[in-house]
């Protein structure tokens, strides 16, 4: 893997299965993981063939990337939860018919939070030269 922090890192397909999500989300939760440490993560339910399947479909995708340390290899998300979640809802965004309503729907929908912080980071950004 390239010296790039993981938000720098292209993102793979957007659209996961329901133990690539599981397997995404424990290395998003805990880093660099091998596949033993996978398994135990998701309560020891899954074989190691596929666990490792699923960690080679998702380096295929470009989701994941393994790194060699010492006789192990461990596997790290290429980018972040939150940079995955952002292409998500740009994927939404791009497949309305009427983006400025599918914008205004999801603002009048927010949690009232969420609203706050997005108010807040508009300001930042108006008051930028």
């Amino acid at each position: 893997m390239s010296e790039e922090s993981p938000s720098e890192q292209p993102c793979g397909p957007l659209r996961l299965g329901s133990l690539e999500q599981q397997v995404m989300d424990a290395l998003w939760d805990d880093g660099a993981l091998t596949i033993r440490d996978v398994i135990t993560g998701l309560g020891a339910n899954h074989a190691y063939t596929t666990i490792a399947t699923v960690l080679a479909n998702l380096e295929r995708k470009q989701l994941v990337a393994p790194q060699r340390q010492g006789r192990s290899v461990k596997y790290v998300a290429r980018c972040t939860r939150e940079r995955h979640a952002a292409r998500l809802m740009e994927e939404a965004l791009a497949t309305s018919h009427d983006r400025a309503a599918a914008i205004l729907h999801f603002v009048d929908t927010i949690d009232p939070g969420d609203l706050q912080l997005l108010r807040n980071y508009l300001a930042r950004q108006t008051d930028r030269p």
